[in-house]
């Protein structure tokens, strides 16, 4: 049978295909509509398949409620496209109401008639790009949120969500605007994993003998050096962004705030 122009653009604006692959499946099925559309279903799937060693190193950050989620894809274009930008909020609000606190779970979260899995490689097959779900978290309320976007044009590109006791959340959003500028990685310094701690105990000792400084003033040396690591890796020991004559953690006590935990995600990160 002939296929016509109508026919090629119904089948594209029902799955969003090129105009030749929707060519393509319409005379391959031989006009069956619905055929053509598991056609295209079908090779998009290839295709994604085939960009799963490329990189999604660039995407967007969204959160509903007290979920947080990261969706990657490969160039700041697609980052902004209105469907994509849809989905990651369409996703978010799933996995939110689900209570999935990882990709694996989130993944398997039902939006709509298909998971959140299927609906990403859909959305792929249609844009040509690698997209996929970076990361979750999901946290206990009160929990505020803070997304930041790195340029105008875009959406937001990093998310931060810090889960918290006393307090409000306004001042706490401003927490959450240090963790995003200043990317502090633990909470406090006992937080820190014992390895990480040993190896830059071992560093700074190791510089301090290079540079020649005397064996009995080594150990005081070092104490000082982790603790200016200590002031750029840990929350409350950073100088506050707000105030700098203070450090997070005074601010916090003046404010009745305990942070329990934080997470920074970053587009591409």
């Amino acid at each position: 049978m002939a296929i016509t122009a109508q026919d090629v653009k119904k089948l594209r604006d029902a799955t969003g295909a090129g105009m030749m692959d929707a060519k393509k499946a319409l005379i391959e099925a031989e006009g069956d509509f619905e055929a053509a559309i598991e056609i295209l279903r079908v090779t998009g799937a290839a295709k994604v398949s085939s960009r799963s060693d490329r990189e999604a190193s660039n995407g967007l950050v969204a959160a509903a409620g007290t979920t947080l989620i990261q969706l990657g894809a490969e160039t700041d274009f697609v980052a902004k496209n209105d469907e994509f930008v849809a989905l990651a909020t369409q996703v978010a609000e799933a996995v939110s109401a689900a209570g999935a606190t990882d990709v694996e779970s989130a993944n398997a979260v039902k939006l709509g008639d298909v998971t959140v899995a299927e609906a990403i490689a859909t959305l792929a097959a249609k844009i040509g790009e690698k997209l996929e779900l970076a990361a979750v978290a999901s946290y206990e309320a009160p929990a505020a949120i803070y997304l930041h976007r790195r340029s105008q044009d875009l959406p937001p590109q990093v998310g931060v969500m810090v889960e918290y006791e006393g307090g409000d959340d306004e001042f706490v959003r401003g927490i959450a605007m240090q963790i995003a500028a200043m990317q502090p990685q633990w909470v406090s310094r006992e937080d820190v994993p014992a390895d990480v701690l040993e190896k830059e105990r071992h560093v700074a000792e190791l510089t301090a003998k290079e540079e020649g400084k005397p064996e009995n003033i080594i150990g005081r040396i070092v104490e000082g050096r982790l603790g200016g690591f200590f002031k750029e890796v840990t929350l409350l020991e950073q100088a506050s962004v707000s105030d700098d004559k203070k450090t997070v953690g005074q601010l916090l006590k003046e404010h009745g705030v305990t942070v329990k935990r934080f997470v920074r995600l970053s587009a591409g990160a």
